[in-house]
């Protein structure tokens, strides 16, 4: 996988304006938690699809960015969770067991 690292508020903004020519898929990842590393690892196991771009999101050093995305995105906060973000808006979203790369991919075809 080739992760982007969602580090900043303003990487929201990068992100909105780049969803309307290539998906973007969010992944909110809690480094404490046994459910989220599996799910980050089922991701990362995957054959990832070309044309999207992938950033992850460490939920423990950017809850400020978490609680902005929410807001941003109108979408609950749960960790773990995946986003899908097309022509600036969240198209889709899915969190725990529910994350897989098969639904990412049939999401944004």
């Amino acid at each position: 996988m080739d992760w982007k690292n969602l580090t900043s508020i303003d990487q929201l903004e990068t992100i909105t304006a780049n969803s309307f020519n290539t998906p973007q898929v969010l992944f909110k990842h809690s480094t404490r938690c046994s459910i989220s590393s599996m799910a980050l690892n089922r991701l990362e196991s995957s054959t990832p699809p070309t044309g999207i771009d992938f950033y992850l999101l460490d939920l423990l050093q950017h809850r400020d960015i978490s609680a902005a995305i929410a807001d941003k995105f109108k979408v609950h906060h749960e960790s773990p969770q995946v986003l899908v973000i097309m022509s600036g808006e969240c198209t889709f979203d899915e969190s725990h067991m529910g994350i897989s790369m098969d639904e990412i991919i049939e999401q944004t075809a």
